[in-house]
C-alpha cells in the first residue's frame, strides 16, 4: 500500500474512493424496470435466463426446497447461524424506541407512538459470494420491529436453486416468502409486483451497480434503506496497535471487491511500515489474492499523521463504513468521532465480528454516506406518528400562536378552525 503524509490542504486526493456511478447504467436498468412492470413474471424469467443462465418455472421457493436445504448444510454452519441469530436478535431488540407523551404546556399533551411498516423486501446478493449473513442482518430487525410480511429475493445458482445456506438462514430468521430472482428485475418486482410476487413498501439490502441503480429509480414509489457501494474500512492506530491484526482487517475488506477502499491512518511510522510489510506478505498467499491486490492498488492507502487528533480529523472527513480504533485510549478517541457506519474498539474487535455475529448490523452506508446516515436497524422498519390531545383551555392559550401565524400566511380556515373551538369565530 502507498504510505502518504497527511496534508490538510490536499486531502481530497487522499480520500479517493470508489463510488458506484449508477448513471452509466440508469438507461439499461430503466428498461428492465419498465419491462417487469409491463410483462411481470415473463420478464423476470427471461432476465433470469439471460443473466443467470437458468430457466425458472416457479419463482417462489417451495417449503420442500427449504426443508431439503437443511440436509444440505454443514452442521457447523447451521450451528453458527443459530448462535449469530441469538446475538443479532438481542442487539436489535435493544434498538426498539419507546413510545412517550409529555405535557408540552397547560392543556397540551403530545407524544409519539411506534408502528411497524407492513411489508419489506430483503435483497440478498449472490454474485462473487453467498451471503447468508445478509439474510440475518436484513430480516431479523424487520421481524423484531413487527413487520407483517417479509420477503427475500436472491439470484438462483446454475442448478436453478438458491444456496442452501441462504434458504436455511431465511427460514431461521423468519422470512415469509423467498423468490429466485436477482438483479434490477428483483427490485422492480418488489416495487411494482408481478403475478408471483406481491409488491412491498420498503426494500433493503446491498447489491451490485444494477441493483443500486434500480433502488435509485424506484425510490419514491417504494422506500429504500440507502444506496450502498463497495466495502470500506478505515483504521486509526497508534504505537499500541498490532500490525498483523491491522493487516488482516485490511485484507478482510479488500477481499470483498476490487473496488473496496482500505485505509490505515496512524501517527506512528513504525506501525505504518510493519503493517505494510504484513499486507505485502499476506496478500501474496491470500485465497482471493487477485481481488485483494486490485483493491489495494486502486484504493488502499496508509496515511501518516502528526498525532491521533489529526488521524481523527481524517476519519471524520472520510466518514468510513467501518472504523477500527486501535489506540491507547479508544474511549477518548470515540468521543471525538462524528462520522462512521460501525465502530470497532480495541485490538480484539475485528470488522468480521460485526459482519457475522456480535449483534450489530452489517448493512451500512458507504461512499461518505455515514456523515448523514446510520446503518440498518430495527428503527429502519418503524414509523413514529406523533399524537396530541389538547383541552379547550390549552387551545385557548395556543390560539395566540396559531391564529396570528395562520392569518399572516393567508390560511384563514386554519385560523378559523381554532377560533370556532374557543368561541371567537364571531358568526
Amino acid at each position: 500500500m502507498k504510505i502518504i503524509k497527511y496534508d490538510n490542504n490536499n486531502s481530497s486526493k487522499l480520500f479517493k474512493r470508489s463510488k458506484t456511478d449508477v448513471n452509466n447504467v440508469l438507461n439499461i436498468v430503466q428498461d428492465i424496470i419498465t419491462n417487469v412492470k409491463e410483462n411481470k413474471d415473463e420478464a423476470i424469467k427471461n432476465y433470469t435466463k439471460t443473466f443467470d443462465k437458468v430457466e425458472i418455472n416457479e419463482l417462489k421457493v417451495s417449503k420442500e426446497e427449504i426443508a431439503e436445504s437443511y440436509g444440505l448444510l454443514d452442521e457447523k454452519v447451521l450451528n453458527a447461524l443459530k448462535k449469530a441469530i441469538k446475538n443479532i436478535e438481542k442487539f436489535h431488540r435493544l434498538e426498539i424506541p419507546k413510545e412517550w407523551k409529555a405535557e408540552i404546556n397547560t392543556g397540551i399533551e403530545a407524544g409519539q407512538i411506534i408502528r411497524p411498516i407492513n411489508s419489506v423486501g430483503c435483497y440478498i446478493p449472490g454474485g462473487r459470494a453467498i451471503y447468508p449473513s445478509t439474510i440475518l442482518m436484513t430480516v431479523i430487525p424487520a421481524k423484531i420491529a413487527g413487520v407483517k410480511r417479509i420477503v427475500a429475493t436472491s439470484p438462483p445458482q446454475i442448478n436453478g436453486k438458491i444456496s442452501p445456506a441462504i434458504l436455511v438462514a431465511a427460514d431461521l430468521a423468519g422470512v415469509d416468502e423467498i423468490y429466485k430472482v436477482g438483479g434490477a428485475q428483483a427490485i422492480a418486482a418488489l416495487s411494482y409486483g408481478t403475478q408471483s410476487i406481491k409488491n412491498v413498501e420498503k426494500i433493503v439490502g446491498p447489491g451490485n451497480i444494477f441493483v443500486t441503480a434500480a433502488k435509485k429509480l424506484v425510490y419514491g414509489d417504494v422506500d429504500i434503506d440507502f444506496h450502498a457501494g463497495p466495502s470500506e474500512v478505515l483504521i486509526i492506530a497508534d504505537e499500541s496497535a498490532n500490525p498483523s491484526y491491522i493487516a488482516y482487517d485490511i485484507l478482510s475488506q479488500a477481499e470483498h471487491d476490487p473496488n473496496a477502499s482500505c485505509f490505515l491512518v496512524t501517527n506512528n511510522e513504525e506501525i505504518a511500515i510493519k503493517t505494510n510489510e504484513e499486507i505485502d506478505r499476506l496478500s501474496k498467499i491470500a485465497v482471493r489474492k487477485d481481488i485483494i491486490l486490485e483493491s489495494l492498488d486502486k484504493y488502499g492507502k496508509i496515511i501518516l499523521t502528526n498525532d491521533i487528533d489529526e488521524a481523527i480529523e481524517v476519519s471524520n472527513k472520510y466518514a468510513p463504513e467501518h472504523l477500527i480504533i486501535a489506540t491507547n485510549d479508544d474511549d477518548n478517541v470515540l468521543t471525538k468521532i462524528t462520522n462512521a457506519g460501525s465502530i470497532f474498539l480495541g485490538n480484539y474487535s475485528p470488522v468480521a465480528a460485526g459482519d457475522y455475529g456480535s449483534g450489530t448490523n452489517h448493512v451500512l452506508p458507504t461512499s461518505g454516506g455515514a456523515s448523514v446516515y446510520s446503518g440498518l436497524s430495527t428503527e429502519s422498519f418503524l414509523k413514529k406518528p406523533t399524537v396530541q390531545r389538547i383541552t379547550k383551555e390549552g387551545l385557548t392559550k395556543l390560539s395566540n400562536v396559531v391564529v396570528p401565524l395562520a392569518e399572516y400566511e393567508g390560511l384563514i380556515a386554519h385560523s378559523d378552525s381554532v377560533k370556532v373551538r374557543i368561541d371567537k369565530l364571531g358568526n
